[in-house]
């Protein structure tokens, strides 16, 4: 986040530093007491000391959209890094209003969705977003890298004992440090460097930086519903996941929750939504309970304060902690093929394709981009002709996650020929896409027509489809009777 902010967009040290880390340190560590707190409530409930409490954070795929969205072309735009920051503010803001609305709905829709689907779209974004780019970065510098996963695994997977009981992931970066300074990567001239640009911050509570940003949030707050609907879903799903794990957490409070928090973190300076972090099987398994969320709170803000994030980066080689993300990503993936019936192995897989496409889309982009240039300067065509359909890409990407839960409902229901859940399913899919909340960059009325249609006709079969068996199982009922 902070590399995105000061190198990536150009914002100054004295807001990236001064007044949105600390912002974001101030939400973090109010959702991680509130979700230590709902985690102490059930522990009590339940009589159980094995209770873990749900991570939050700001949500990582917001952070890019945000960044690349809003906050980036307002500052290249009219180089006004207040404005550029006050525009996310607002974007932020509309996020935690969409999320609280979700939260009337949101136990509604967990119930009726399959958990095959849920799990699966979970599992789409643990493999792209949570664990390919850390995947990257390790077997990039392998000499650090791969000696961290190998603990990781040791640890966590293969339930090896650390020396002395030290926890696994510590020794992970314990040891990829002290590879960092042997091998020359980490410097003590960077060090030095980063303590003598330290920037002192406190969040600080503001309403007019909503109206001062708002002319300037205005044309891309449309693209803040999809991922305020995509937010809340988010939640759905890992809560379903933190369920699974063992831990049954009110969906209604946890989204609750992460729309009050976005919002009071706005106020005071976070343009990121926070959230309900992918993972809690994960860290449950490597040993968490309920004081890890707390502790990585208040621990966070702390650092986020004293302007210790751009030292630690110094001193710690952040290859050295991304095994970690890893290992959370295979857990999740594994976790949605194990917690539901073989059978619906198929929906977990298509559930997890257009996370796949939303990756690779925005992997892509960054490449084009760095090559001062996109996909329609180079051309679809031409694309296409390189065996790269961007086009089927992006189509198939945008709402990604809403989009795999569509597609793995559609085919746990055509598992079980439940043909009218199918036809129900993909009639409301069609509305969505109509109105651009999936299949679409843009908010809008017949966002997407062919897409539209598309599911319109599948509609038409799945109803025919139930007609057809219930008039075969009514001829069969007949012949018995007879």
């Amino acid at each position: 986040m902070a590399s995105l902010l000061s190198v990536v967009v150009g914002l100054p040290g004295n807001i990236v530093y001064g007044r949105i880390l600390p912002a974001v340190g101030l939400s973090i560590l109010i959702s991680s007491i509130y979700y230590s707190w709902m985690a102490i409530k059930l522990a009590r409930k339940e009589n159980r000391d094995d209770v873990t409490a749900l991570p939050a954070g700001t949500s990582v795929p917001h952070m890019f959209l945000i960044v690349f969205l809003i906050i980036g072309p307002v500052y290249w735009a009219t180089g006004n890094a207040y404005l550029a920051w006050s525009a996310g503010l607002v974007w932020s803001l509309l996020e935690g209003v969409i999320e609280l609305a979700g939260s009337f709905i949101g136990t509604k829709i967990r119930k009726i969705l399959p958990r095959a689907a849920m799990l699966g779209s979970l599992a789409g974004v643990s493999i792209t977003y949570i664990a390919l780019n850390p995947a990257f970065n390790s077997f990039a510098i392998p000499y650090i890298g791969l000696v961290a996963l190998a603990i990781v695994l040791l640890g966590w997977v293969g339930k090896v004992k650390m020396p002395f009981n030290i926890p696994t992931g510590l020794v992970a970066i314990i040891v990829g440090v002290f590879i960092g300074w042997i091998s020359g990567l980490m410097t003590g001239t960077a060090l030095v460097d980063s303590i003598k640009n330290i920037q002192f911050g406190i969040p600080i509570p503001s309403i007019t930086r909503y109206f001062d940003g708002f002319k300037s949030a205005l044309p891309y707050l449309f693209s803040a519903i999809p991922l305020g609907i995509y937010n809340f879903f988010e939640t759905i799903d890992n809560c379903e996941s933190a369920s699974v794990a063992g831990d049954h957490y009110s969906t209604k409070e946890a989204m609750l929750a992460d729309g009050a928090t976005t919002i009071i973190g706005s106020i005071f300076g976070n343009p990121f939504p926070t959230a309900i972090f992918i993972g809690h099987p994960g860290w449950k398994e490597a040993g968490a309970r309920i004081g890890y969320s707390f502790v990585g709170g208040i621990t966070l803000f702390l650092l986020t304060i004293v302007g210790m994030i751009s030292v630690l980066l110094t001193i710690i080689p952040v290859v050295a902690i991304l095994p970690i993300l890893l290992y959370i990503g295979i857990v999740i993936t594994t976790q949605a093929f194990t917690s539901v019936s073989h059978k619906y192995a198929p929906a977990v897989v298509l559930a997890i394709i257009p996370w796949l496409a939303d990756w690779t889309k925005n992997a892509v982009d960054i490449a084009l981009g760095a090559a001062n240039t996109n996909a329609s300067g180079v051309g679809f065509g031409v694309l296409e002709g390189a065996g790269l359909n961007y086009f089927g890409m992006m189509n198939l990407g945008a709402g990604s996650i809403i989009i795999g839960m569509i597609l793995g409902s559609i085919a746990v229901f055509i598992i079980d020929h439940k043909f009218v859940h199918a036809a129900i399913t993909s009639g409301v899919a069609g509305v969505l896409t109509f109105f651009g909340i999936i299949h679409s960059g843009i908010v809008k009325v017949n966002a997407n027509f062919d897409m539209f249609i598309g599911y319109l006709l599948i509609t038409v079969i799945f109803i025919g489809y139930y007609i057809y068996y219930k008039k075969k199982g009514d001829e069969i009922h007949e012949k018995v009777s007879s």
